[in-house]
């Protein structure tokens, strides 16, 4: 599909650890806080693809047995965000266009990081952690696919069901969880474990240092008089709505 620019709509979902944040922020919180050996583990096995998102979160919060959440959350506070980031919304926001973080991470810490960093009305869908009365950490997936059992947020969903055919698509991440969301968008930023994805896989992508390179990218692209859709990440979609 190829469409004048004026009537040109982009849909930007974009990854939290590692993309936003400079770090994997989830990863950091349970080797601070828990058994260090453990926690590497437990990540190394998910890295290999030996266990799913599932699995590696309960293992990580199984390893919390002494928690402290005023240290916890002082934790999370030390943490900024890639500063680009702010420059990237204030593109979308003067160009009407719509981000959204996915994320298989956990809610408590990037609801925390966004507070901090004054981005609260930054929309976001990610796993949630529930902390109990006993001071237990548990992962919790209300947005997991009910066939798909990799990941514990289903990004590919979040896409498809917050944008359709007339959209173009942008995903921007860096890693594992990335590389499902990313085949079903137009244009895909890439670095790290999702570049070397799409140079495997023979993906086109943009490769990217930081948000200024994409917003300069973006507003090529949205100035371009036409622009084509990438075709494959048609047919992923239209895969998934052919299966219901």
């Amino acid at each position: 599909m190829i469409e004048n620019n004026l009537e040109r709509k982009f849909k930007i979902f974009v990854d939290f650890d590692g993309t936003i944040s400079p770090i994997d922020v989830g990863e950091k919180i349970f080797i601070q806080f828990s058994d260090k050996v453990k926690a590497q583990n437990i990540i190394d096995r998910w890295i290999k693809k030996e266990i799913n998102s599932f699995t590696s979160w309960q293992l990580l919060c199984d390893t919390i047995t002494d928690f402290n959440q005023k240290e916890f959350d002082s934790f999370i506070d030390s943490i900024k965000i890639e500063p680009s980031f702010k420059n990237l919304l204030d593109f979308c926001k003067n160009n009407n266009f719509e981000l959204y973080i996915l994320s298989d991470g956990l809610d408590y810490y990037i609801k925390r990081i966004l507070k901090n960093e004054g981005l609260s009305d930054v929309p976001f869908f990610s796993n949630h952690l529930l902390i109990d009365k006993t001071n237990k950490l548990q992962p919790i997936f209300p947005f997991a696919d009910e066939e798909c059992k990799r990941c514990g947020n289903c990004k590919r969903n979040h896409i498809l069901n917050f944008s359709d055919d007339f959209d173009y698509t942008v995903y921007i991440g860096d890693g594992s969880s990335d590389t499902c969301p990313a085949q079903h968008c137009d244009f895909i930023f890439a670095k790290k474990t999702l570049l070397k994805f799409c140079e495997l896989n023979r993906i086109s992508y943009y490769p990217f240092k930081n948000f200024d390179e994409i917003v300069t990218i973006l507003n090529e692209l949205k100035n371009r008089k036409r622009l084509k859709k990438r075709h494959q990440a048609e047919l992923k979609r239209r895969e998934v709505y052919i299966q219901g």
